[in-house]
Parts: structure tokens; C-alpha cells; sequence
């Protein structure tokens, strides 16, 4: 009988679209996941589902829109992500892939950031992962000794038009960065230019001890989420300060782990997806969309389409190049496909299976694929086309051909008011099904967010004690 295939979903935080020198970026040189796309293939046209982490992560793993399963908008206070200590996740009753694969036999295992709810409830140990090892939000969400030299979080946010709540924790008093090991915080406020390390060896470990049976490993970067703090000998060889810095230390963990299947002997029995949890947050000596327009926290291009390498020899054809449009919630079906795994019937999935692409037997057919901020449906694509009805220095309604405009300068729909109707026609029916709260709608077909009544957090500030003394100083001092 052959053996299922072991399946690595590698994430990274904020990696924008042309990041990767594979995908046409010059400052960052990224020799590894060049050479996994040359031995894989990669996507032009692949998108998360959301343009911020929260949502984009729960829908990844669940193979539905953010809205369907409960994330975005006013489900989740109006909060564009899940902040500390916040009483919301995702529900309990919710499928994720590493669910579905734990319960055919598989081995699992979340390396690194989650990001969908802190509360115990809502943890990765409790939605089909054996195991975890990393940070429950994102590294900005703790303490920092010394501010970023740019302008804050907060700021960036709000400039995107993006909201963020006024009383968040992470704005005012943050509590201490959590480390965790399954449910139990390990550290606190652990240096997070080393984290990449521990999470590297976690993984070599957890590959090593599983070599002889299916395994499903999530590692989910903390890089190159601001604010960034790197080893010296990954920025000694930058060409883009911290940030080329933290694409360099990616790929090199990419390289790492590419090398131990192959040393195992596990190489051509393990698929290996690499994606970005949205767009890159554009600044200078930052990231780059590369052609797209805008950068995360916007439903133009730069928000949402990632770079998306598949690498699987023997099964996926090397160096193929797919511009067919394809988002992480295919991956679900598409992993449960390869490992063998019956898709629950129970529930509506918006992912589609991939794998008749990857494996050259089928084309995929055009599909509306619709761009969510917050609990708004703000654009669609179909095929060539996209329309976006939320209103934008002044132009409510706008057409773009993106094979010819990929940036989207040009509102062409004066020239294709058909066109532009038949997408209207698709939003209007998607916010019958998901929700709108623009238009005050709920979905029919939305399911409930996870919710706790006596949220807590994980870590509380003290500035009183003697292990903060030093930190507390310097942040007063600015």
C-alpha cells in the first residue's frame, strides 16, 4: 500500500509579493525558495482571504471565507485581527485541516504564531494539533524595550483606513509576549531574534521522531512582521536592513528543512507549501508587492495575492508556472485529497482541490473570488476582472482588467458595464450567503465565532517587578 504523503504548510507573516527573488524581487536574494519553485511550481494569481492575519489564518485552515466562520467585523468586536485577551476565536466546533488529518492517524504539530484566540478554548492543542510551540498573536502585541524606528502599529493601521480598537491591549499597556509550549506559557518576552532558531530545531525534531508515519507540520514565521529583530548573521548579509535580514533567515529555515527530508529519506513522500499570510505592510527599507498596488490591510492586489510554491517531486511537475486563480482555503481540500482524507459533509467549504491543476490533468474553471475586510465584501474577481464597490477617493464603483493592469490604474468601467453588472450580481448574492455590515446584513450561510464570557490574559505587566524594571525604564525614556 502507498503511503499518504507528509505535508509541511510553511506561512510567513507580512512577506509581500515580491519579496522573493523568484518572483522578481532584486534586494532580497532567496536561493532556496528559488530553487523550491524551480523543483515545484508556484502560483502568480494566489490569494489569502483576508488582507490581515487573523482571518486570513482561520480561513486557511478551514477552507472558508473569514465571514463564514465567524471572523471579521462586528462578530469580533470590529477589530480587523484577535488582540490579547480578547474574547473571541475560533469555534471549538470548527474543522481545520489538521483536525480532519489527526483524525485519519496523522501526526501534527503548529511551530510558531496562531492567531486565532488566546483563550483556552480556542488554542491550537484544541482544534487538531498534537502539539505547539510558538506565539498565540503577533510579535508586536507584547512588550518592546526599544520603539521601531518607524511609525507605530497603530498609526500605519489607521492611515490604511484599517480599525483598530482604541482600547486595545497591545496600544496601551501591553501584557509580556507569551512564549507557549501546547497551553502553557514557557517565557515570557523571549528574544525574538532567536525565536526562528528554537522554532527550526522544534521542527528537525519533530520531522525526525515522526519519519515513519504521516505527519501534518504548520510552521508559521514570526517574520517579517514588524517589529523586527534578527540574528547579526543574517543581517551582516542583507541588502534591505532588518527586514531583507528576516526574508534572508526564512529562507534559510526553508533550506534547513528541505535538507533533513532529504537526509531522512522522506523527500519524495512530503509536500511542501510556502505562502504568506497576507501582503507586505510597504514602508521604506521594508517590503514590496512588487506590480501590485497598495500592501496589507487593503483589498487592492497588494493585500491579498502572496506568493504560493507548492514542491512535492514526483507529483508536482518541476518549474511549473500556474496564473490560474487559486487562495488558501483550496488548500484544505486540496491536502485532504493527497493524504486520503474524506471531506466533512457537514459543513459548506469554499476551497476547491488543486490537485487535478498540480498534476496537469484539469484546468480550474473561473470562479467569483471575493476580497473581505473586516465584516465587508469589498471587491470580487472573476477571471480577468475585478470590481470593487467600496468607495475610494470619491469612485464608489471600479473596473479593472488585470491581465493588462495588474496594477490597477485604470477604471475601465465605462467601457464594460456588462461586465461590471454580472460582478455586482455575484456581491450582491455572496452577501446573502456571508453578511455585509456595511449593509447591515448577516449571511444565511455564516457559521459562530468561538466566544468566552471571562476572557484573560495569557501574561500581565507588572512595572513593579524586578524583571520588567529595566525594560519599563528604557520604554518611559522612549
Amino acid at each position: 500500500m502507498t503511503r499518504t504523503p507528509n505535508v509541511i504548510l510553511i506561512n510567513a507573516d507580512d512577506l509581500g509579493y515580491g519579496d522573493l527573488s523568484c518572483y522578481g524581487s532584486t534586494q532580497h536574494d532567496t536561493p532556496a525558495l528559488d530553487q523550491m519553485a524551480a523543483e515545484g511550481a508556484r502560483f502568480t494569481d494566489f490569494y489569502m482571504a483576508s488582507p490581515v492575519c487573523s482571518p486570513s489564518r482561520a480561513a486557511m485552515l478551514t477552507g472558508s471565507y473569514p465571514l463564514r466562520v465567524g471572523f471579521g467585523g462586528r462578530s469580533i468586536d470590529n477589530a480587523p485581527v484577535l488582540f490579547p485577551g480578547q474574547a473571541q476565536g475560533l469555534h471549538p466546533g470548527e474543522i481545520t485541516i489538521a483536525r480532519l488529518l489527526q483524525e485519519s492517524g496523522y501526526a501534527t504539530r503548529i511551530i510558531g504564531k496562531w492567531h486565532c484566540g488566546d483563550q483556552p478554548e480556542f488554542l491550537p492543542t484544541r482544534h487538531g494539533f498534537d502539539g505547539w510551540f510558538g506565539l498565540p498573536y503577533s510579535n508586536d502585541m507584547g512588550r518592546q524595550v526599544q520603539a521601531e524606528d518607524v511609525r507605530p502599529y497603530f498609526e500605519i493601521m489607521k492611515s490604511l483606513g484599517t480599525p483598530v480598537p482604541a482600547d486595545a491591549p497591545m496600544l496601551i499597556n501591553r501584557p509580556p509576549l507569551p512564549l507557549m509550549h501546547d497551553e502553557e506559557v514557557v517565557a515570557e518576552q523571549p528574544d525574538q531574534a532567536g525565536l526562528t532558531d528554537l522554532y527550526v530545531a522544534d521542527a528537525l525534531q519533530f520531522i525526525r521522531n515522526n519519519r515513519n508515519q504521516p505527519f501534518f507540520l504548520y510552521l508559521a514565521h514570526l517574520y517579517v512582521h514588524l517589529p523586527i529583530y534578527v540574528q547579526d548573521r543574517f543581517l551582516n548579509e542583507s541588502r534591505n536592513g532588518r527586514y531583507g535580514a528576516a526574508v534572508g533567515c526564512i529562507d534559510w529555515s526553508t533550506k534547513v528543512l528541505l535538507n533533513e527530508l532529504r537526509t531522512l529519506g522522506i523527500d519524495q513522500e512530503t509536500v511542501v507549501i510556502f505562502t504568506s499570510d497576507n501582503g507586505a505592510l510597504i514602508r521604506d527599507g521594508g517590503g514590496s508587492n512588487g506590480p501590485l498596488r497598495a500592501s496589507k490591510g487593503t483589498t487592492w492586489e497588494g493585500g491579498q495575492r502572496v506568493p504560493c510554491i507548492i514542491r512535492w517531486p514526483g507529483r508536482v511537475h518541476s518549474g511549473g508556472v500556474f496564473n490560474d486563480v487559486a487562495t488558501a482555503m483550496d488548500l484544505f481540500p486540496t491536502i485532504a485529497s493527497w493524504c486520503e482524507v474524506e471531506l466533512p459533509t457537514d459543513r459548506f467549504l469554499d476551497g476547491r482541490n488543486l490537485v487535478g491543476l498540480l498534476d496537469g490533468t484539469c484546468k480550474l474553471d473561473d470562479v467569483p473570488f471575493f476580497y473581505i475586510l473586516g465584516g465587508n465584501i469589498e471587491a470580487v474577481r472573476l477571471g480577468r476582472w475585478k470590481f470593487h464597490v467600496r468607495k475610494w477617493n470619491n469612485q464608489s464603483l471600479r473596473l479593472y482588467d488585470l491581465d493588462s493592469d495588474i496594477g490597477e490604474r485604470f477604471n475601465v468601467i465605462e467601457e464594460h458595464p456588462d461586465i461590471a453588472s454580472l460582478l455586482n450580481g455575484f456581491i450582491e448574492r455572496a452577501r446573502l450567503d456571508l453578511g455585509d455590515d456595511a449593509l447591515n446584513m448577516r449571511g444565511s450561510g455564516v457559521r459562530p465565532v468561538g466566544r468566552v464570557s471571562n476572557p484573560e490574559l495569557l501574561t500581565t505587566f507588572d512595572p513593579n517587578s524586578v524583571y520588567y524594571m529595566a525594560e519599563y525604564d528604557l520604554a518611559e525614556r522612549g
